[in-house]
Parts: structure tokens; C-alpha cells; sequence
């Protein structure tokens, strides 16, 4: 294996070079990665094994992203009959980081590590108080163990060890009972778009050279999971994550005749009640579970100030899951959305009923009835009285309209779902539940699936042999817990899973798409081997040196060569 002073070369040549998601320096350092290959005796060899692959996405030329994909094939001697060989492993990691603002004075040293780590290390002695707040960060700063900048934890130190494997293999291509695939993507960070254009660019490489890619390798970070957590954590598959959506209409009026109108913040306000935080809502799988459901966005629609309650409103909340496809979220949202629809209706007749005895009033009957549907039912139900041939042209003018703007995709499927209700002539209160961003897919590794144990067995072999010189415990748990590009590599959701997703996605189809037949052809059961540090996305992000240049890939090439029957 390589040395532990390349890797960390590697990792601060990586570090250096400025890679803030969705500015120019996403391609400047494919660019960079994809000539620091080239330069490769291997790949010197075999150019036509290297790619610097754009994204499939419609960007005007200079603001074009790519993603580095290469190959190192096993050489078997065909003098004495030995045949190619298919059977091939995946290494994953993304190029791309957060920004660079939360630096503040020191924004111009956040990608330059050594320095950074000096002027930390002035900083803490001219501001002692800040010091005491920092304890753990003063003495990383003073242990040459740890590697400050942004980008160093997430994930370019685990970039670094990816290239360490394929680099050794590059020049041992005799000893290996299988093929290597490297991709480093773009855009992890924000909209996964460079691993959603690298699957079916993989699926036609395998396809074109007779590869057949039966597992993945991804070296995204790994952190404490509680405060002095003393393990290290290896992660078989990964946790998905919804953005389920609610667009509530009420009933206008005056604020001076407040129960002449029904205000739609009161349904928005139970729906957080009965979603936020909510213990209920966790998922659980092999024993492992999410966080609750909480909420990113709530806010009526009105653009001005006027005193007319609001017609409108929209919350959305960030949903996890283990064992749930979409399609079982949604049913378990209909039920809370009923529920809250129908406390906040309770309330308000409670309410009024109140006011009509303060003021001496005899009080009305009041009518509201709970209205929930899912996007696909209510979509169903205006088609249905107005006819598909209206309500396709009124839905594809509106996206004609937002297709020119550059708004929130968020805001992009609220505004269609307005649109549908403007066509309802029905104009009671009602609640629309969808889906308005990204799915990253749950990863499970099934119990029954040969591929899947293959790849755990190989994991544990890994750790066992790894735990016996590194000092800390090292434990395999089965979910990734955060938001990564793990997710595109396979489907643990059936078809109806799916479906459950874009028949609920107003932009499915136009502004928003996914591969998911590639990424179901593809379908590899994937592991996380990364780095160890501490506040990824903060500025005081920073690696373990030993543990990430030294055990990540002492593992890594473990579970490939177990999985070559080298090992084990």
C-alpha cells in the first residue's frame, strides 16, 4: 500500500484547490484529479480507461461540472488460459465542499491547511476566553495528528485513499482478482447531480468492457455519534431522506371579521404540532433509528402585507427513513395531516363558540370538514371533473412560466400545486400533501441476498483485522446516518415504492428527474470506509491523520481483496 506521507500529500494538494459546490472550482479540480491520472503509467498505457465525464446537467458552457471516472482492469496471463475477469468494485467520493464564509477574516486560509492550523493556533493564544469554550479544538490544534481546512473531513482525505487504492492497483494489476472503477463526482453537496449523471455512465462502461460491478466503496466522513464517543464507524448502506411537502388552503376574510374566514396557519400550526419531533414517526430497522421528522419551512403565501388573512400556506419537513418507501410515508402523512386538520377545525369551533357567548351572539353551525388528499389523488380528482385535456394545459403553462425563472424547486412544486387548486371549483379548505425535492434513496443490505452478505462478510473480515493495531473500537453499523451519494448506487424500494415518490413530485418529469431504472440496473450493495474528524461543515472541520491515511485504506483494500477470495 502507499504511504501514509503520499496519502497526505494527496489530501493536501485535494484541500488546496478551492471546490465550493456550484462555483468554477467544482471543475477546476476534476480537471486537476483528471490530469494528475493521466500522468499515470497505467493510464499512460490505457487512456481510453480514463474519462473526465460531464454532467448530463443543461449548463451554459464555463459553468459546466464533471465527474473523474476511471478503470484499472485485472491482468490475467492469458498464456496459461486464464479468462478477463467481470467481477468488479466501485470506489465513491465527491470532489466537491460546503463554502468557505463561516471563515471569516481567515476565508482566504480555509483550503490551506498548515497555514490555517498556525493562525488557529494565534488565535486561541490572543483569545483565551474562546479557548476555554474549545477544549477539544485547542488540543487538536497542538497534535500534529489532525489536519485543519475546509474540505480536509468531508471528504478529501477520503478521496485521497480511494486514489491510494487504484493507485497501488495501477502498478500491481498482477495481483488482482478483480477490477477497480473510480468515480469522484461533483455536486454531492448540493443535488447529487454528478452521481445521478455518473450511474448511467457506469451501467454503459461495465456494459461496454464486460464488467459486472457487484459492490461500492464509499469514503464519505465518519463522526463521534455522542459526546466522548470513543469508536470509529463503519456503515453498511445508508439512511434515505424525504422532503414531504403540505399546501394548505383556508378561507379569507377582514381581520375584523375573523370567523367570517378560516385562517390556514392554524392547520399549519397542528401539522407541526403533530409532525415536529414526533417520536412516533422515527423508523427503525435492524435495530437502528432515525431522528424524528422536523420541520425546514413554514410560512403563509401572502407577498405583502394587507390585513385579509392568508388564502394560503405551505411547511415542509426533512423526513428519514430505514425501512419506509415514499409510498408509506405518504399514507402515514395522510393520517397525520387528517388528524391536525381536524384539531385545528375542533379549535376553531371552540373558539368561535366562545366569542359568540363573550359578545352575546347566537353562534352558526359551523361546516368545515377535514379535506386531505395526497398531489396523485387530488390531481385525480380536478382531472376527473375538469377534464386531463384543461388541466394538463393550465399545469404546463404554469411550468412554462416557472421554467424561465431560477426559483427553489421547493417553491417550483408549491406553485404547481396552486395551480391545481385555483382549477378546483370547489374552494373549501383543504390540505394537498407532496413531495417537492430530492429523494435520496435508503440503502438496506438484505439478509437474504447473497451479494449483499458477500460484501458484509468482507466488511467484518476487515474490521476484525484492522481493530487488532488501531487503538479504538472500530463498530460496522448498518446506516449511513447522513445525506450522501450513497444513496444513488441502488433501490431498496419495490416499484410501488417508487412510484409512491413521482406520482407525488408536481415536477416529476420536467424540471425534476432521476435515473432510478439505471440506478436499479446498477443496484450495488455499498459501504462507507472514511475518514474520522470532527465538525465537517463548520470551521473548525478536521481530520485524524492515523486512523484516515492509515486504517481507512488498510480496510478498504481488505474488503476488496476478501472480495476477490484473496483474504479471509
Amino acid at each position: 500500500m502507499m504511504q501514509r506521507t503520499q496519502l497526505r500529500k494527496w489530501t493536501e494538494w485535494l484541500v488546496k484547490i478551492e471546490s465550493v459546490v456550484n462555483t468554477a472550482g467544482e471543475a477546476t479540480i476534476a480537471e486537476k484529479l483528471y490530469e494528475e491520472l493521466r500522468g499515470w503509467t497505467y493510464f499512460q498505457r490505457h487512456p481510453e480507461r480514463l474519462w473526465l465525464q460531464p454532467t448530463d446537467e443543461n449548463r451554459e458552457e464555463g459553468r459546466k461540472r464533471y465527474n473523474v471516472v476511471a478503470l484499472v482492469k485485472a491482468e490475467p496471463d492469458t498464456s496459461v488460459g486464464q479468462a478477463a475477469v467481470a467481477d468488479t468494485t466501485l470506489l465513491v467520493g465527491h470532489l466537491d465542499t460546503v463554502g468557505i464564509e463561516d471563515y471569516g477574516q481567515l476565508r482566504g486560509l480555509a483550503t490551506q491547511p498548515d497555514e490555517l492550523k498556525e493562525a488557529w493556533r494565534k488565535q486561541m493564544a490572543d483569545l483565551p476566553e474562546q479557548a476555554k469554550q474549545l477544549p477539544q479544538v485547542v488540543k487538536h490544534l497542538e497534535d500534529e495528528d489532525w489536519m485543519f481546512g475546509r474540505g480536509a473531513l468531508d471528504m478529501k482525505s477520503g478521496v485521497a485513499a480511494n486514489l491510494s487504492i487504484l493507485h497501488y492497483y495501477s502498478e500491481h494489476a498482477d495481483e488482482m482478482k478483480g477490477n477497480l472503477m473510480l468515480v469522484a463526482e461533483c455536486d454531492e453537496e448540493d443535488s447529487s447531480n454528478g452521481i445521478l449523471s455518473a450511474v448511467p455512465f457506469l451501467n454503459n462502461v461495465a456494459e461496454q468492457e464486460g464488467l459486472v460491478i457487484n459492490a461500492a466503496i464509499n469514503s464519505d466522513f465518519v463522526t463521534a455519534r455522542y459526546e466522548d464517543d470513543p469508536n470509529r464507524y463503519v456503515y453498511m448502506g445508508t439512511v434515505g431522506k424525504l422532503l414531504p411537502s403540505f399546501y394548505v388552503t383556508g378561507k379569507e376574510t377582514h381581520v375584523g371579521q375573523a370567523f367570517d374566514g378560516f385562517d390556514p396557519n392554524l392547520v399549519l400550526s397542528e401539522l407541526t404540532r403533530e409532525i415536529d419531533y414526533n417520536t412516533d414517526l422515527c423508523d427503525e430497522m435492524y435495530g437502528e433509528v432515525t431522528p424524528p421528522p422536523v420541520s425546514l419551512k413554514q410560512t403563509d403565501l401572502k407577498p405583502y402585507y394587507d390585513v385579509q388573512t392568508p388564502l394560503g400556506g405551505f411547511v415542509y419537513y426533512n423526513f428519514l427513513v430505514h425501512s419506509l418507501s415514499p409510498r408509506e410515508v405518504m399514507e402515514k402523512l395522510r393520517d397525520c395531516a387528517t388528524r391536525a386538520f381536524e384539531r385545528a377545525i375542533g379549535s376553531y369551533r371552540e373558539q368561535y363558540l366562545r366569542y359568540c357567548e363573550k359578545i352575546g351572539q347566537s353562534a352558526r353551525e359551523i361546516t368545515l370538514v377535514p379535506r386531505v388528499y395526497t398531489y396523485q389523488e387530488y390531481l385525480a380528482y380536478v382531472t376527473d371533473r375538469l377534464g386531463n385535456e384543461t388541466v394538463q394545459a393550465a399545469l404546463t403553462k404554469k411550468m412554462d412560466q416557472l421554467n424561465k425563472t431560477d426559483v427553489d424547486i421547493r417553491w417550483y412544486c408549491c406553485r404547481l400545486v396552486e395551480e391545481l387548486n385555483r382549477l378546483d371549483d370547489d374552494k373549501s379548505p383543504v390540505c394537498i400533501i407532496f413531495y417537492s425535492s430530492l429523494y435520496s434513496p435508503r440503502i438496506a443490505l438484505s439478509t437474504e441476498n447473497e451479494r449483499d452478505q458477500r460484501l458484509q462478510r468482507a466488511v467484518e473480515y476487515a474490521v476484525a483485522e484492522a481493530s487488532k493495531e488501531y487503538a479504538n473500537p472500530i463498530e460496522i453499523r448498518q446506516f449511513f446516518p447522513y445525506i450522501s451519494d450513497m444513496s444513488f448506487v441502488a433501490l431498496s424500494d419495490d416499484e410501488e415504492g417508487i412510484e409512491g415518490y413521482t406520482a407525488n413530485m408536481p415536477a416529476w418529469g420536467n424540471r425534476h428527474t432521476v435515473p432510478f431504472d439505471e440506478i436499479r440496473k446498477l443496484n450495488l450493495p455499498i459501504v462507507n470506509i472514511g475518514p474520522y474528524g470532527f465538525d465537517a461543515h463548520k470551521k473548525w472541520e478536521r481530520v485524524e491523520l492515523t486512523y484516515s491515511l492509515e486504517v481507512v485504506p488498510q480496510m478498504m483494500q481488505s474488503v476488496i481483496e476478501h472480495l476477490w477470495g484473496k483474504r479471509g
